[in-house]
């Protein structure tokens, strides 16, 4: 039987790997593709989608049409489970789906620890696509009541949010949006003082208040909680605490970094098991710690689809080289932006014009593909 590529998540990472699914078809090997929706959001362009500069459809990728085109299977699931010695892994639906060759890019997930009880008007940031519902259920409050809008986290989402959200109050019609941001110590705490400085300055000038020091403990629907036991009401909150990877591959015993993601080696590969390779969000790069941002999953892309095809061939692998230093620019949200880059900082509507040129063509050249 023709050795069978699984491929678990749609991902930054897979994106080569899924473009050259022909490829891997024409060269006599099975493809098949597992994840939760037919689509994959870019997470790049969420904050604005919530904002409303973009439509859902602008900001996806057709997973499984571009899947079921060039010849590969759609399985439309989410992993549950990784069984290395049966080469194997388990859907959500019940299905087992054996393979010689599993690439992972699960992507992360924000932890939902602090929430206590249903997820009633609490929009944690990733699932991207769950941003759409709660632009739709601000603008649905905000048509006959004042809104209170609470965002937790201090990093460059919570950041993001609060300027979009910020943009949705701009709309005809809409009552006033209060939007108060829980950093915890500080926003954007592992930032330069330029970039901390410029986006404090934004969200001031259009009211948004910041809570420098206020440590949210605990968040239940319409209510926060501080760890001065201090009680913060909110019609709609936001989950922006930061990302952690799958924990499937600590529950499968595969060997796992610091931060939980698989461990994986200068060639993509598990440390523990060569028959599985990851990228993105979900992996911790052995060689040297790498920030959760998009960027690297970009990066991984050529090397994780040659090495993929090369591993099925038995052929050398080519290590992955992370680059240097990696260029940011913030949304936020009123049509402005933050460039920063090595010693290049700058703001206003030319740093959002450059980051919205950037995120269109990436979105093209992998969207002509479906």
């Amino acid at each position: 039987m023709n050795k069978h590529l699984v491929i678990a998540g749609g991902g930054h990472a897979h994106l080569t790997a899924l473009s050259r699914i022909g490829a891997f078809v024409g060269a006599g090997y099975r493809v098949t593709v597992i994840g939760p929706s037919d689509y994959h959001y870019y997470s790049g362009m969420g904050p604005g989608m919530l904002g409303g500069f973009y439509r859902p459809e602008e900001i996806r990728f057709a997973t499984r049409r571009l899947t079921e085109k060039l010849g590969g299977r759609f399985v439309r699931a989410a992993v549950t489970a990784i069984d290395p010695l049966d080469q194997s892994v388990l859907l959500d639906s019940g299905e087992r789906i054996g393979y010689d060759l599993l690439s992972c890019n699960l992507g992360s997930h924000v932890p939902e620890h602090m929430v206590d009880g249903p997820l009633d008007d609490i929009f944690p940031v990733k699932p991207i696509e769950r941003l759409a519902a709660a632009r739709q259920r601000i603008i649905e409050l905000g048509a006959r009541q004042p809104v209170r809008i609470g965002v937790v986290g201090g990093g460059p989402s919570a950041l993001e949010i609060a300027g979009n959200v910020w943009r949705i109050g701009r709309q005809p019609r809409m009552k006033p949006l209060s939007i108060t941001v829980f950093p915890g110590s500080d926003l954007l705490p592992r930032h330069p003082t330029g970039v901390r400085s410029r986006a404090r300055a934004s969200l001031q000038m259009r009211g948004i208040d910041v809570r420098r020091g206020r440590r949210i403990t605990a968040i239940r629907a319409g209510r926060l909680e501080d760890a001065d036991g201090e009680a913060h009401l909110c019609d709609v909150i936001f989950v922006a605490v930061g990302v952690r990877p799958s924990p499937l591959f600590a529950e499968a015993g595969l060997p796992i970094g610091a931060d939980g993601g698989m461990l994986v080696n200068a060639f993509l590969q598990s440390t523990g098991y060569p028959t599985i390779f990851g990228g993105g969000d979900c992996i911790s790069f052995a060689d040297q710690p790498l920030d959760k941002v998009g960027v690297y999953a970009v990066r991984q892309n050529l090397v994780l689809a040659d090495n993929l095809l090369a591993a099925l061939r038995g052929e050398p692998l080519r290590p992955f080289q992370p680059g240097g230093g990696y260029l940011l620019i913030f949304n936020l949200g009123d049509g402005t932006g933050i460039f920063y880059k090595w010693s290049i900082l700058f703001g206003g509507r030319l740093a959002f014009f450059i980051k919205d040129w950037i995120d269109r063509r990436f979105m093209r050249s992998f969207q002509r593909l479906e």
